[in-house]
């Protein structure tokens, strides 16, 4: 039985992002059940993961040292992150769950430092995963 996600819980970013390494910072979720809330917050239905946005994220990629930056989104929930039973207004509620996708886009690319000059990554995003973090520590989905 997983916990379901409420306004304000984390999302954790895992730091290897393909090639990419991330200076992960954690993002945080806004329900859109107004009607519903647990622990008096509003639960996340399908379609909140949309609301995590971190802007400002370093990355480094390979032989690119300098830092870059980014924004990490999450791309899609897991197969589990999804009550099976649990719906609010026709959507189905967001559990704890395993690991999402999440999305690097890259804002300033990372450089390689050469004799003539630094060189930018190339690279325009990278694909990673993320967890979230539940405040919500009593009410499960049933699932």
């Amino acid at each position: 039985m997983d916990q379901i996600i409420v306004t304000g819980d984390q999302a954790i970013f895992i730091p290897a992002f393909g090639s990419a390494i991330i200076t992960p910072i954690p993002g945080v979720i806004t329900g859109s059940a107004a009607t519903t809330t647990v622990t008096k917050k509003p639960a996340c239905v399908e379609g909140d993961e949309a609301t995590v946005v971190v802007p400002g994220v370093m990355y480094i990629n390979a032989s690119y040292v300098i830092p870059g930056t980014g924004t990490l989104t999450i791309q899609k929930l897991g197969s589990d992150q999804l009550s099976q039973k649990t719906k609010i207004g026709g959507k189905k509620v967001i559990v704890k769950g395993t690991m999402f996708d999440a999305k690097f886009q890259v804002m300033v690319p990372a450089q390689m430092p050469t004799p003539g000059g630094p060189v930018p990554d190339s690279v325009p995003q990278f694909s990673g995963k993320g967890q979230f973090v539940p405040s919500n520590f009593t009410v499960t989905d049933g699932g």
